[in-house]
């Protein structure tokens, strides 16, 4: 009895085996010369579907083109000769070209027009300009690609097997070019201006990678940044030396000189330098230590029989529902393992202000605001202290690759749980345990 996988791959199966009599469609168990199983190579059979989505791909971006000539000569139809006919007209198209897509590559073919006026007249589509030659998510997946351990030289092979075995122009000159583009897009996202919004925490991180030589102790330092609308957005990339209190310093001076406001809170690691450079810019921002990281260096002084125990204690002071269970509980923390660990209970000790200081805000931003982790899910696959990426790059070259994929990562960020109570954190308003005064007022006169 034969089947057939119409897909890509014959299985001849047979019931002449006395042990397998009766039993139909069961393989048999002696493989003869005519009934091994076959597979053929996928590259060698049509994607039938990849296919089909370039051919609608392609008409679908001819017909947003069609709209868009449509569009254009109805803004000339005014335009007439003597005869009253039209001056600006279609006039065919332009050569068929290539443009690189996530389903790889799709032919286009881009509209004409004449002007018989002689104004100089000519139709040029915004959705498929001249020089675009792949898109956006293409430009994403190469920095992807880069930090992910794939040289230059490596792209296009790839490419090839992400997109397919006909995936080509993105050769080592073109990354490099690209490259280059990427870096003069950072410098001008630098200096931009930040004094139409505003800000109302702001997480902050280093992020380490493998860098060349001298520059081995660089990293790159991250701050994102909440409006008062809830959106999330990346203030500052870009390098220093180490964690340092200068470097950092030159970053949110830099934000600073651009118009950015003071935040009311900062989260972040214990990087000293950070924290010391914040209270010399922005001298009224409150801190708020990670709980994440501080979790983990306490737990770091103790041994790992004790660890699952110690570290669910150290949940019940951070999910506490007020200020007084959690001071409770870190109490607890501190009488248990004083005696025999007491690089430990320090650790906790030292800031403890810091590490309670999201009690003072809205308990809908809690889920944000006790950690740093905005920086450290974006970042998660191509950081960072543990992980490093598998061949030396050159500083530029991280900080460069490190800025796309903020900026896409960015793009799919959702509004901060409970924004519109980021107003009232802005006018002020004070909160207790996470609610604010008046409607503690509320509450005790209800009672």
């Amino acid at each position: 009895m034969k089947r057939r996988c119409n897909l890509c791959c014959k299985i001849v199966f047979s019931n002449e085996d006395n042990s397998t009599k009766g039993n139909i469609g069961t393989p048999h168990r002696t493989i003869k010369n005519d009934n091994v199983i076959s597979l053929e190579r996928p590259e060698e059979n049509e994607d039938i579907l990849t296919g089909l989505l370039r051919q609608g791909a392609r008409e679908l971006i001819s017909k947003a083109v069609q709209a868009e000539l449509g569009h254009f000569l109805d803004q000339y139809k005014d335009v007439i000769d003597e005869q009253g006919r039209r001056s600006v007209v279609r006039n065919g198209y332009q050569p068929e070209r290539e443009l690189m897509t996530g389903i790889g590559p799709v032919d286009i073919q881009v509209p004409k027009t004449r002007d018989k006026s002689g104004r100089g007249i000519h139709f040029r589509s915004e959705l498929l300009p001249p020089y675009i030659k792949r898109t956006k998510s293409i430009e994403t997946l190469l920095p992807w690609l880069y930090l992910k351990g794939i040289s230059t030289g490596d792209f296009s092979e790839a490419l090839a097997a992400l997109l397919g075995k006909d995936a080509k122009g993105i050769s080592p000159g073109t990354i490099s070019r690209l490259k280059q583009v990427w870096g003069q897009e950072h410098d001008v996202w630098r200096k931009r201006d930040l004094s139409g919004e505003r800000y109302v925490y702001i997480w902050a991180d280093g992020i380490y990678f493998n860098i060349r030589g001298d520059e081995a102790r660089q990293c790159i330092l991250v701050i994102i940044g909440v409006t008062e609308h809830g959106n999330e957005e990346f203030l500052a990339i870009d390098d220093g030396y180490r964690e340092s209190e200068q470097s950092w310093k030159e970053v949110l001076g830099n934000l600073k000189s651009r118009g950015m406001n003071q935040p009311k809170l900062a989260i972040g690691d214990g990087a000293l330098g950070f924290w010391k450079a914040l209270s010399k810019v922005f001298g009224k921002t409150r801190a708020q230590r990670c709980w994440v990281h501080k979790t983990n260096n306490i737990l770091n002084k103790m041994p790992k029989s004790i660890q699952p125990k110690a570290k669910q204690q150290l949940q019940d002071i951070w999910m506490a529902e007020t200020r007084e269970d959690a001071e409770t509980a870190f109490e607890l923390f501190v009488d248990t393992y004083q005696a025999k660990y007491p690089k430990a209970c320090e650790c906790l000790e030292k800031d403890r202000e810091q590490m309670l200081a999201f009690y003072d805000f809205p308990a809908e931003h809690w889920v944000h605001i006790r950690t740093s982790n905005p920086i450290e899910s974006t970042f998660a696959t191509v950081r960072l202290r543990t992980a490093k990426t598998r061949g030396c790059v050159s500083r530029i070259t991280i900080l460069t690759m490190v800025f796309r994929l903020g900026l896409s990562a960015e793009k799919g960020w959702r509004k901060l749980r409970g924004f519109r109570r980021l107003a009232e954190v802005i006018n002020g308003v004070k909160f207790i345990d996470g609610i604010d005064e008046k409607t503690i007022e509320l509450q005790r006169s209800a009672a």
